[in-house]
């Protein structure tokens, strides 16, 4: 892992262009995020990374929220790597904070669900599941102080080069504070937030352990947690009620061939989906720790003779390289055609750009996401 270092704000400023439009790979309800490339490390090697700036004094105190925990977090596994942090010029010291981190090139798993003309097979949704249920049992474990996420979604899960999840955006993540300490105000979004957290004191790792399970009913099903559409909207109104009538098969994501009656296959899914009913239980206290869950997942992965592949799935690179090279040849042909340049940046920006990094929400997922006071 890069050793973290602070950058000089001059330094940003200059590889992003003075914070150019064209470089905008993503823009959130707190701030925008920047491609470039700058020099990371001992070795001083040049990597592409992301640069996080804050649009507005609230989006300020979110991000610095965000390195800090980060800073805590940086050595645990699944977690997207904060590479550095950026001082402020000489003699504004309270310009806005800067967050250099790991490019996430993939984009998230949102995308992957919900807007790939290939959803993944079972073997990769369960793998995936696998690598967010580990980085959440890494922050519940912390030490000295655990981290509760408090915003698990897909599209905080982001797909990196190997084609791992790493999860993501940490603006509205804690620390658990000292007995006596206060506690932050219920916050969240909406569809994954859990029910019970309605107050400050009923902050715990059991709302994450809540938003994980809205997830992997999510990866399993390839339906929206919020379908104004469907009844019941909710996922999880939806999909529990079959569950807990021995009709998961009706959950399963019908885009994608289902596994073999009676198979080991299906058992291993429908062990997927049992754990997620155990996550989203009413009753705090049923719900299982997110080590549970983790060799559950890895129990299904095992059981149905899944065993990890590596780097990103095929269809999957297949898929990235077409839309790639599409995305070329359109602006190619744009440049040709006329010579009118666009430098104003859409605010419908999708956390699904091909450099997405964190905190970047569809905008659909920006107008859900919520914060509950009392």
């Amino acid at each position: 892992m890069p050793i973290m270092k602070e950058f000089s704000y001059e330094e940003i400023e200059a590889a992003t262009g003075g914070f150019a439009a064209k470089n905008v790979v993503g823009k959130g309800s707190h701030g925008c995020v920047y491609r470039t490339r700058l020099r990371v490390g001992t070795g001083r090697k040049a990597l592409t990374v992301a640069v996080k700036r804050a649009s507005h004094p609230q989006g300020e105190a979110k991000l610095a929220n965000e390195i800090a925990v980060l800073a805590a977090a940086r050595h645990l596994p699944g977690v997207v790597t904060l590479l550095g942090v950026v001082a402020p010029p000489p003699g504004k010291s309270s310009s806005p904070p800067l967050l250099v981190m790991e490019l996430m090139p993939n984009g998230s798993l949102h995308d992957l669900l919900h807007r790939s003309p290939r959803p993944p097979p079972w073997p990769r949704r369960v793998e995936l599941a696998l690598d967010v249920a580990r980085a959440l049992r890494a922050l519940h474990g912390a030490a000295p102080r655990v981290i509760i996420h408090r915003d698990v979604k897909t599209a905080n899960l982001l797909l990196g080069r190997d084609g791992r999840a790493r999860l993501a955006d940490f603006s509205l993540a804690v620390r658990v504070p000292a007995s006596g300490a206060p506690a932050p105000a219920p916050a969240g979004t909406m569809g994954y937030l859990d029910p019970s957290y309605t107050e400050p004191g009923r902050l715990g790792p059991e709302s994450d352990v809540f938003s994980f399970g809205v997830v992997l009913l999510e990866i399993v099903s390839g339906r929206k947690v919020m379908d104004m559409n469907a009844s019941p909207s909710s996922i999880v109104a939806w999909a529990v009620p079959l569950i807990r009538a021995g009709l998961a098969r009706q959950v399963f994501d019908g885009r994608v061939a289902g596994p073999p009656p009676g198979g080991i296959a299906e058992a291993a899914i429908a062990r997927v989906l049992d754990v997620a009913a155990r996550c989203v239980s009413g009753a705090v206290e049923q719900r299982p720790t997110m080590s549970e869950v983790a060799s559950e997942l890895r129990g299904a992965l095992e059981s149905a003779g899944w065993h990890r592949r590596r780097g990103m799935h095929a269809v999957e690179r297949v898929y990235r390289r077409v839309v790639s090279w599409g995305t070329r040849v359109r602006a190619k042909t744009t440049t040709r055609r006329s010579k009118v340049e666009c430098t104003e940046l859409s605010s419908g920006s999708s956390e699904g750009s091909s450099s997405r990094a964190d905190s970047c929400p569809t905008p659909s997922s920006r107008s859900n996401t919520i914060r509950l006071t009392r």
